[in-house]
């Protein structure tokens, strides 16, 4: 994967120096919440100059006015870099590289939660347990996921974005070590929770990151997709080693050695992110700072995370994030179990199932994602929902292995675009101020649906059958619907 794969996503539009910085700034399409800040601009003032007054746009940021009083509509960049005179090549660059590694990130984050449905069977049978006892590694690793919740803006409000980054491929890289080790499998659960708690501080920072950028669903099109490249990877590659004798721990050893290299590339590609801000940016805060302590005090951490909770937006995108990953890591971790069980497949062939699945997910993300920007993506989440429901449906009734696979296949194509769609509506909803609390809290608990739901998969698959995983999923995909039906309607943006 080269640069030159974003180059189109990434143009910027050439604009001259921007004689009026402060007019742009409210309007940068970066926002404030990539800042490593902890204020809010409730209330901007500008100098007090004898030929000038101020007055409030809806975003509560002061908007210059010209001596005439007329509000100055100066071009706004399209991408945040733009907005700094002289600098759109370097930062077109810098913006490429950015979105490569995050891609990267999201790459290992498919690959590591792709492949335990090809290795689940390996585990039962190298520690001697059940659906039930194995199913523990999902229930860690949605606890990771909770637990970074609270945590992610701090972490990168203290740290900055690249040692944010490189902590969260640290996290990851610690738990590969103690899974390559293969020690008791108490041990192996715990290290899903370290697993858990790095992806979602990564994920968290990709999607905020690529859901300010110039065609944000096209972006997050290629974040997502990116993981479905690797969950295509993962299962090809746990299957083919695990079916040929090599322990199956020392899969990891890939996802180790990925994790090491994303770190460097993350903290190269990022450094100085937070002093490349615009001058005026950073004299608007500055100035705000004192005026804020003084009248309202400087909003703490938590009290961002709380109003982030108490968003509407951010709650009913938890739900459908919690319901949309539940079904997808259901269905990649328990099809090749169901398969095994329920059509007598082999299992050194039916683990390439997952990975079809897998392709479907990612060239959904790639092929689709425009087309569904195209028609809207409140539209095109429905419409992707409801086609999945009826190719699970076949998934469960067609008696066939083959016929299996490509229902699965299609349940993954029509699945594909529905993440980036939705993180793409979630940030037009959310206010530009608590979009990193938001996004944090939506990635955090509603990706850790991906963990509940294999869990009681599993445990209901131990007692009743695999064929279990479908009404689940069916389930979730209503749950989808509903989540989605109850969002308020996107107005055009004043910030």
């Amino acid at each position: 994967m080269s640069t030159s794969a974003f180059g189109a996503l990434l143009q910027l539009e050439s604009s001259p120096p921007i004689a009026n910085p402060a007019a742009a700034v409210h309007r940068d399409k970066h926002g404030l919440a990539n800042a490593s800040f902890d204020l809010e601009l409730n209330e901007v003032r500008h100098g007090s100059s004898p030929t000038s007054k101020t007055t409030k746009a809806n975003s509560g940021i002061a908007t210059p006015l010209t001596p005439t009083g007329v509000e100055n509509h100066s071009p706004a960049p399209d991408v945040y870099e733009s907005a700094y005179p002289n600098a759109n090549q370097a930062s077109s660059s810098k913006t490429k590289w950015r979105l490569l590694s995050a891609c990267l990130m999201n790459l290992g984050g498919g690959l590591n939660d792709s492949a335990p449905g090809a290795l689940i069977p390996y585990i039962e049978e190298d520690y001697n347990i059940g659906y039930a006892v194995v199913s523990l590694i999902f229930v860690t690793n949605a606890l990771g996921f909770i637990l970074a919740a609270p945590f992610t803006h701090a972490l990168e409000a203290k740290l900055g974005r690249p040692k944010a980054y490189a902590l969260s491929m640290a996290v990851l890289a610690a738990g590969y070590v103690i899974i390559v080790c293969k020690p008791p499998f108490p041990a192996i659960v715990a290290s899903f929770f370290l697993l858990g708690f790095g992806l979602a501080l990564q994920l968290a920072l990709n999607n905020v990151f690529c859901a300010n950028l110039v065609n944000s669903t096209t972006a997050l099109g290629f974040l997502h997709g990116s993981y479905g490249i690797g969950g295509i990877i993962g299962p090809l590659i746990a299957t083919a080693l695990a079916s040929h004798g090599v322990q199956w721990s020392f899969f990891y050893c890939i996802s180790l050695a990925l994790a090491l290299f994303n770190a460097a590339l993350a903290a190269w590609t990022f450094r100085g992110y937070e002093k490349e801000l615009p001058v005026q940016l950073l004299a608007t805060f500055q100035q705000s700072t004192s005026q804020q302590d003084h009248d309202h005090g400087v909003a703490s951490k938590t009290q961002s995370l709380k109003q982030a909770v108490k968003n509407r937006t951010t709650l009913l995108g938890a739900l459908f994030i919690f319901a949309y990953q539940g079904a997808e890591v259901s269905i990649s971790g328990w099809v090749v179990s169901f398969l095994i069980s329920s059509r007598d497949g082999n299992p050194s062939q039916v683990g390439y199932v997952s990975a079809g699945f897998w392709a479907g997910i990612t060239l959904g993300r790639f092929a689709l994602s425009h087309p569904a920007h195209m028609i809207g993506e409140k539209l095109s989440v429905v419409l992707l929902v409801i086609g999945s429901v009826a190719f699970q449906v076949m998934t469960w009734l067609i008696p066939n292995v083959i016929g299996d696979a490509v229902a699965v296949s299609i349940v993954g194509l029509l699945l594909g675009p529905v993440y980036p769609c939705a993180t793409a509506v979630f940030s037009k909803l959310l206010p530009r101020s608590m979009q990193m609390s938001s996004l944090s809290f939506i990635s955090a608990l509603g990706s850790s649906g991906g963990a509940v739901s294999p869990f009681f998969t599993g445990l209901l698959a131990q007692n009743v059958g695999t064929f279990v995983l479908h009404p689940i999923c069916i389930g979730l995909y209503g749950v989808m619907l509903t989540g989605w039906a109850c969002h308020p309607r996107i107005s055009k943006r004043s910030e």
